[in-house]
């Protein structure tokens, strides 16, 4: 079954799991502000997604700029980068989704119906 991390409040979210719901996908919610994923599965995603690390960051938050993440990005590690985000889920762009084979970052309907449909 898939794991969706995202944010009730996220209209971005709601769209994703609009997607699934409609293509009669199953999955679980988890709440990415209460529960993020650990460093090591965010490594995963990462690498399942075929995204750059720097795209798992929601540099549109609140948190994210409060923070100056942009600033210190260039001085951290992918460890320090990976744990930083699993101990904050506001910085973590959503929805996050995987099934421990395949993964997406954010939410594009053309990438959801090639990777889950």
């Amino acid at each position: 079954m898939l794991k969706l991390y995202g944010y009730k409040q996220c209209g971005t979210c709601r769209k994703a799991e609009q997607f699934l719901q409609q293509a009669g996908i199953g999955y679980e919610f988890i709440d990415i502000t209460e529960n993020p994923p650990a460093a090591e599965e965010l490594a995963a995603i990462v690498e399942r997604a075929s995204v750059p690390l720097n795209k798992l960051f929601n540099t549109s938050g609140v948190q994210y700029r409060e923070l100056k993440i942009k600033d210190q990005l260039p001085g951290l590690s992918d460890q320090a980068i990976f744990v930083l985000l699993a101990g904050n889920g506001r910085l973590i762009k959503r929805p996050l989704i995987t099934d421990g084979k395949r993964a997406t970052v954010g939410f594009n309907a053309q990438q959801f119906a090639a990777v889950w449909s």
